[in-house]
């Protein structure tokens, strides 16, 4: 099969040939149709996750096709339409027997703990528990778009948020996690406020429901600005980017008794930001992480995609060929262009 792979972090990844995977008794095989280019991915590239061991190929956010079933595998058949959390359980710790799949204790993660989708085929383990199928009227394009980004961010604001109509919501960083959440939160009937440094971004976040907008590098200070046209405060607030000050920002702009989501991942030097606990303390504030979202919660999001309430289709920007994510990936950390890029030409 074709896939890209790096052999040393921060060197530039290679088109090569590889052997074709076979299938774990537990897992599948599939065809990739289509799998997005996250900067969780670049995180993993520059060498900021333990879990890699090199050569690597990356990729984590797929959808394809069934073509190999391991022998202890009930629920799947060849040929079946599927995607996958980007979080997979093993299905035999105490968070996996409590539904709790995304914070298994020994959890797998395509393009992380093995070979991911950046590549014609990509093993996926413990398929009975972590396949989710995928209706005919979803696209294998947008289906990707789903598995980290878009299901992290519904994770954040419907399971960790517990956002309600009404409410004020802040979203700091207008990437593909932030975009994710606007649009959510929109659809729940929640007032959002984005926040960002691109006008494009800002623009985007308009037509998928944010009724403000905030340019932070236009603005004297974020926070005030937040609590201005929220008239005291978010209730739930989002860092979506993952950056000391975007995570410091999103708790500061807080009303009282509110919630701070952190989405964007926090890793290399900015794992321990400094957090303004003594407004936490004063103001009553929960601090919450979200870290993917189980299969099973699929049954809550897929119903409100085929409705068209949520339209992850949207946040598509660019469609790619596998060579091309090469230098889509090396360049995650420049923010560069709107929308999610998924590789869909193998």
């Amino acid at each position: 099969m074709k896939a890209v792979m790096f052999e040393a972090f921060n060197a530039r990844p290679k088109l090569v040939t590889l052997p074709d995977p076979r299938p774990e008794p537990h897992g599948v095989v599939l065809k990739v149709e289509a799998t997005g280019v996250c900067r969780s991915d670049w995180h993993g590239w520059v060498g900021h996750d333990s879990d890699i061991v090199l050569p690597h190929v990356p990729g984590h956010e797929l959808a394809g096709v069934i073509v190999a079933i391991g022998k202890d595998v009930t629920k799947w058949r060849v040929g079946e339409r599927v995607t996958v959390p980007f979080v997979g359980g093993c299905g035999s710790c105490p968070e996996c027997h409590a539904g709790h799949q995304q914070v298994c204790h020994d959890q797998f993660q395509p393009g992380f703990t093995h070979w991911g989708s950046f590549a014609e085929y990509v093993s996926i383990h413990k398929a009975d528990l972590n396949l989710v199928a995928l209706p005919q009227s979803v696209d294998f394009t947008t289906a990707a778009s789903l598995g980290c980004r878009f299901v992290t961010s519904f994770r954040a604001v419907v399971d960790q948020g517990k956002v309600s109509a009404g409410q004020w919501v802040a979203v700091h960083g207008c990437g593909g996690v932030g975009l994710a959440a606007i649009m959510i939160a929109n659809a729940l009937g929640a007032h959002v406020v984005a926040v960002d440094i691109a006008e494009d971004k800002l623009a985007l976040a308009r037509t998928l429901g944010a009724a403000a907008t905030i340019n932070a590098r236009s603005v004297a200070n974020v926070v005030e600005a937040v609590r201005e046209v929220t008239a005291g405060g978010a209730h739930v607030s989002l860092d979506a980017l993952g950056h000391p000050e975007t995570c410091f920002n999103s708790v500061l702009n807080l009303r009282r008794r509110g919630k701070h989501v952190q989405v964007g991942l926090m890793l290399g030097d900015h794992s321990t930001p400094a957090v303004p606990m003594s407004r936490i303390v004063a103001h009553e504030l929960e601090i919450l992480g979200s870290h993917g979202m189980q299969a099973h919660r699929y049954d809550a999001m897929m119903p409100m995609i085929l409705s068209g309430k949520l339209k992850p289709e949207l946040l598509v920007g660019k469609e790619i060929s596998l060579e091309e994510s090469i230098d889509a990936l090396i360049s995650m950390d420049r923010f560069q262009g709107t929308g999610t890029t998924v590789v869909t030409r193998f």
